[in-house]
């Protein structure tokens, strides 16, 4: 009942992309539509598209209901649809329905192949590199898993770029305490919105291939990229076109999902991965390990589906469909320069460009004065200064602290995803925040 100085909470601390007020995608929500309600089939209501691609999905159920389990690696035709996808989108490399698995969303994928991975005791304990900055599912699955966390720092100074020679120092430096077996990539990354190009992707799987460490690449954000110049590259494909000795030989698990890109469809928890080179006995165990859970969501399924197998030129939703898709992308495209060039004009935060995703990670400028005060409340310094941004403003982001940051620097996350008047409004009132802390406190 206190009266507080903002009419409402602004909850820029998470990627949900319609919690934020982003539409759903029509086409998407069609076919969900008639797989979970099929008396609709007969409806005018829907184009014939959709119902041609319900009708799809339905035959491949258990009782031609979305309320069937499916098989534990997911419906056989929307796998077939995602391989297909994969191969289009990566220029003809070939994909395998069987390497493909449906996931509950891409973080359900990431944690069932850490499980897979991690083994050993003491020296011998699984080490799983990270970048830092990281998204916190990968620190909390290998804390879960009990394996060993192992930290390589992104270039800040060099939009976040990813530099081998510290994979490496990284590296040398585990094998003093346990056994670094895997390599997580989050491209396009979160929370840093980076696009990582295609030399260095190169050069990540050229030491992957030399250290014989398992790739895991986070590509969740794939359509999520804005700046000009840059450009996604699959982890696959570069792999692929390395030749014979690096794809024949190099174990990769890469993840994708309906929750961001422009769909945005989180709550669905649609998700798949795609894993190559695994030895076919312990693809035995994966697929063991997956039929503990059943089967993902088949309506998260259905989604998946519609993302890799969405209306195509000369189909009667396709100029609808590109229209909306489009809209967000180019919406997030502006709003990720208008948060970039604002936040820069603020004296006391620095922010890199937002080349992808869909977020930002500014590094603040706290004063010594503020330090002190943070630790008198027993607090990380960038915790006391976003809980004084949600007291005094309304604005909820996360404290850098919460995904790793090189010790004595500060930033905080949030995301991109209001629209572009709430943004501006939001940006405003953490620019005067930001002045009124300096003042306070330098």
């Amino acid at each position: 009942g206190i009266k507080k100085p903002f009419t409402e909470v602004i909850k820029a601390n998470i990627g949900d992309a319609h919690a934020m007020g982003q539409r759903p995608i029509t086409f998407l929500r069609q076919v969900v539509a008639l797989c979970t309600y099929p008396n609709l089939l007969d409806s005018p209501s829907f184009p014939e598209d959709a119902k041609k691609r319900a009708r799809r999905i339905l035959q491949g159920c258990g009782g031609n209901s979305l309320g069937s389990y499916s098989a534990s690696q997911g419906i056989n035709c929307i796998r077939e649809d995602v391989a297909s996808y994969i191969e289009r989108r990566d220029g003809g490399v070939p994909a395998d329905p069987d390497n493909i698995y449906l996931t509950t969303g891409a973080s359900d994928g990431i944690a069932t192949i850490l499980k897979i991975l991690v083994s050993g005791g003491g020296r011998s304990r699984t080490g799983v590199m990270i970048p830092i900055p990281q998204y916190p599912l990968y620190s909390a699955a290998i804390s879960e898993l009990d394996a060993i966390q192992v930290n390589y720092y992104l270039d800040e100074e060099n939009c976040w770029a990813l530099d081998v020679n510290e994979l490496r120092r990284s590296l040398n430096e585990a094998k003093a305490y346990c056994n670094p077996k895997v390599l997580c990539i989050i491209n396009p990354g979160n929370p840093t919105g980076q696009v990582q190009n295609r030399k260095c992707i190169e050069d990540v799987i050229h030491f992957a291939w030399e250290e014989k460490l398992f790739l895991l690449a986070d590509e969740v954000y794939q359509d999520n990229v804005y700046s000009e110049g840059c450009q996604f590259h699959s982890f696959k494909k570069i792999l692929y076109e390395m030749g014979p000795e690096y794809y024949n030989n190099v174990e990769l698990a890469s993840f994708h999902s309906t929750s961001k890109g422009y769909m945005g469809e989180c709550g669905y928890r649609g998700g798949y991965m795609e894993v190559i080179n695994l030895h076919p006995e312990i693809k035995g165990q994966l697929v063991k390990l997956l039929s503990v859970r059943l089967c993902p969501p088949v309506s998260g399924q259905a989604a998946m589906d519609i993302v890799v197998n969405p209306p195509i030129p000369g189909e009667e939703s396709y100029s609808q469909f590109i229209k909306e898709k489009e809209s967000v992308l180019n919406n997030l495209a502006k709003k990720a320069k208008l948060t970039e060039d604002m936040f820069n004009k603020v004296p006391g935060i620095h922010c890199n460009p937002l080349q992808g995703a869909m977020y930002a990670f500014p590094r603040i400028f706290i004063p010594s004065k503020a330090i002190e005060e943070a630790k008198a409340h027993k607090m990380a310094p960038d915790m006391f200064y976003c809980m004084k941004l949600l007291e005094e403003t309304g604005i909820c982001v996360v404290p850098g602290s919460g995904f790793g940051q090189r010790e004595g620097s500060y930033h905080f996350r949030m995301t991109i995803l209001p629209p572009v008047e709430k943004l501006k409004i939001l940006l405003e009132k953490v620019k005067d925040f930001h002045i009124k802390f300096l003042e306070k406190y330098a």
